[in-house]
C-alpha cells in the first residue's frame, strides 16, 4: 500500500471513531464533508433542536451521505434533556421513577421518549443512568440516578433499556464503572472512587451486569480514578478496567462510548488529543466530543492525533481498526434496531406526566394544609447546577402554579446574590407573602448550605410555608409542611402544582 493510500485510510479509521457535536440547526458542510471521508457517528445537543420536526430534517440530511450513520444524543428525560431544552422535560428523570419503583412505569416512559427520538431521526440514546446514587453529596449525579440501592438501580436500568430499545432507539449504560459514589465533578476535574474491589462489585457494578443482560450494546466510561482496578489512570484512559472489568469480566462485546473527552477530568492532565489517544488505546471504540469542543478544528485536531499515535507507536494500527470495526457493527445493528422500531409521537401529556404524579411525595403537615385557595408566593432557591444540565432548561414550580391560580407571584433567588447581600430575603421573600400562602421552592437544599439556611429561615418566620423539594430529599426542615417530586423536570414542577391546588392524592 502506498503511503499516501495508507495515509487516507488511517484518517478514514481515526474520522470512524469519533462522536463530534456540530453548531446550528443544519448540517454544516464540514460535517457532510467528514461523514462522507469515513464518520460515522455525530451527537446532537440542545443548540441543533428547535423540534422533532426540524431535527428529522436534520437527520435525514446526514443521512444522506450514509444511511448508516449513528445519530446520538444525551437525552436523560428529567432533569438533563436535550430534545425538550427548550421547554423541560415533559417525563420525570431516573430519581423520581426508581422512587415509584414500577418497572413496567420506567420501561413505558422509556418507550415514548424513545418513540419522539426515533421520529426525530436519533438512533443512539446516551443514557439511561446506571450510576447508583450511594454519596448523596455527589455534585454531578444526583437526581439522575434511580437511587441508592443497587437493586432497584438494576431494576429500572434493565427496564428502562428495554423501552428505549422497543421504541428502536439504542440505549447506553453510563457512567462505568459507577460514578455515584463520588464527591468531585468529572466536567472539571478528576473524581476518585475508593473503594475495594469487593464494595464495587456489590455497589456499583450490579446495574452494569444488568445492562448487559438487557441487551444494551454500548457502555459510556466514566472520568474517574478507581484505585482498586487501577490507581493511575481514570476509567475511561484504563486498558484494566475497559478490558479486564467491563470486557472479560462482565462480558460486555459491545461499542465503548467515552464520556465527552474535553471534559477537565481528563484533559487537565492529557489535553484533549492526548485523552482521545490514550482512551482508543485503553479500549474506548468511540469518543464523544462537542458538547464544549464542537469545531471543525477539533475534529481535525483528534484525527491527527489518532494518525499520528499509529505512526508514531503510541496506539497499534490493530487497537484503531478494531474500534473501528465495533463502531460499523454497532451502526449496522443500530441502524437495523430503528428500522424495526414503533414510531410515534410523545405522549404528551400522557405517560410522562402520570409517573411524574405518582413520584410526589407529601408529610402530612402539607397533606393538612392543601389545597392552597389563594393565590400564593413562590420562592425558588436555585442553585448553580452542573454542566450536564443545561442552563437554557426551564423547572420550578412558580409558572405551572400561575396557570391553575391567577395572581400568584414569584421570585428565583441564588445564593451568590444573598452572599453579596444584594437580594434580601425579607424584602423578596417574606413582605410579598405577607397574608397569602407562601411556597418554597429548593432543589437538593441538603446539598447547599446557602439553601438550607434561607429554607430554615424562612419557615421560621412562616411556619404555614410550604417547601417544594425538586431534589434529593433531606432532613432540613422536618417539621415544615414539604412536598418532595424526586426531580426538577417540567413534568415534575407541573405534577407539584397539581398537588398544591387540589386534594386528589398523587
Amino acid at each position: 500500500m502506498s503511503s499516501s493510500k495508507h495515509s487516507s485510510e488511517l484518517r478514514r479509521l481515526a474520522l470512524s471513531v469519533l462522536q463530534p457535536g456540530f453548531v446550528g440547526t443544519e448540517a454544516p458542510d464540514w460535517i457532510l464533508r467528514d461523514i462522507g471521508d469515513g464518520l460515522a457517528s455525530v451527537v446532537l445537543f440542545s443548540r441543533n433542536i428547535v423540534s422533532t420536526e426540524q431535527v428529522a430534517r436534520l437527520t435525514a440530511r446526514l443521512r444522506a451521505e450514509n444511511p448508516d450513520l449513528i445519530v446520538a444524543i444525551d437525552e436523560e428525560a428529567g432533569d438533563v434533556t436535550r430534545i425538550e431544552s427548550a421547554t423541560g422535560s415533559s417525563r420525570p428523570g431516573n430519581f423520581a421513577l426508581g422512587t415509584v419503583d414500577d418497572a413496567a412505569l420506567t420501561e413505558a416512559v422509556a418507550a415514548d421518549l424513545g418513540r419522539q427520538l426515533r421520529t426525530a431521526g436519533v438512533s443512539l440514546d446516551y443514557a439511561p443512568s446506571a450510576d447508583v446514587n450511594s454519596n448523596p453529596d455527589n455534585p454531578v449525579i444526583g437526581v439522575r440516578s434511580f437511587g441508592s440501592d443497587p437493586e432497584v438501580v438494576s431494576r429500572h436500568t434493565t427496564a428502562w433499556i428495554r423501552g428505549l430499545q422497543s421504541s428502536g432507539v439504542a440505549a447506553c449504560a453510563k457512567h462505568f464503572p459507577g460514578h455515584g459514589d463520588v464527591a468531585v465533578d468529572s466536567h472539571h476535574d478528576l473524581p476518585a472512587y475508593p473503594a475495594g474491589q469487593d464494595e464495587i462489585a456489590a455497589q456499583a457494578l450490579p446495574p452494569f451486569r444488568a445492562a448487559v443482560a438487557a441487551g444494551v450494546r454500548a457502555v459510556m466510561s466514566g472520568h474517574l480514578l478507581v484505585p482498586a482496578y487501577d490507581p493511575d489512570l481514570p476509567a475511561t484512559l484504563s486498558r484494566r478496567i475497559l478490558h479486564g472489568l467491563l470486557r472479560e469480566e462482565l462480558g460486555f462485546d459491545g461499542l465503548v462510548v467515552s464520556d465527552a473527552i474535553e471534559m477537565g477530568a481528563v484533559t487537565r492532565r492529557y489535553g484533549i488529543d492526548g485523552a482521545t489517544v490514550k482512551a482508543v488505546a485503553a479500549g474506548v471504540d468511540a469518543v464523544c466530543v462537542g458538547g464544549e469542543s464542537a469545531e471543525e478544528a477539533t475534529v481535525a485536531l483528534l484525527v491527527k492525533a489518532l494518525t499520528a499515535a499509529v505512526t508514531g507507536g503510541e496506539l497499534s494500527e490493530e487497537r484503531l481498526a478494531e474500534a473501528a470495526g465495533r463502531v460499523a457493527e454497532f451502526a449496522r445493528w443500530s441502524a437495523g434496531l430503528r428500522a424495526a422500531g414503533a414510531a410515534g409521537d410523545a405522549a404528551g401529556d400522557g405517560i410522562g406526566h402520570v409517573a411524574a404524579r405518582r413520584a410526589v411525595r407529601l408529610t402530612g403537615a402539607a397533606r393538612a394544609a392543601l389545597p392552597l385557595t389563594a393565590a400564593p408566593h413562590v420562592v425558588e432557591l436555585a442553585p448553580v447546577t452542573n454542566m450536564a444540565i443545561g442552563k437554557e432548561t426551564p423547572w420550578g414550580v412558580a409558572e405551572p402554579l400561575r396557570e391553575r391560580l391567577p395572581g400568584t407571584t414569584s421570585v428565583r433567588v441564588r445564593g451568590q446574590e444573598l452572599e453579596e447581600g444584594t437580594v434580601a430575603l425579607e424584602s423578596c421573600a417574606l413582605e410579598p407573602a405577607v397574608g397569602r400562602p407562601l411556597v418554597i421552592v429548593a432543589r437538593d437544599a441538603a446539598r447547599h448550605t446557602w439553601m438550607s439556611r434561607a429554607v430554615t429561615g424562612l419557615t421560621a418566620a412562616r411556619p404555614d410555608a410550604i417547601v417544594v423539594e425538586m431534589g434529593l430529599p433531606g432532613t432540613t426542615t422536618v417539621a415544615a409542611a414539604q412536598i418532595f417530586t424526586h426531580g426538577a423536570s417540567a413534568a415534575s414542577g407541573v405534577a407539584a402544582a397539581e398537588v398544591l391546588t387540589d386534594t386528589a392524592a398523587p
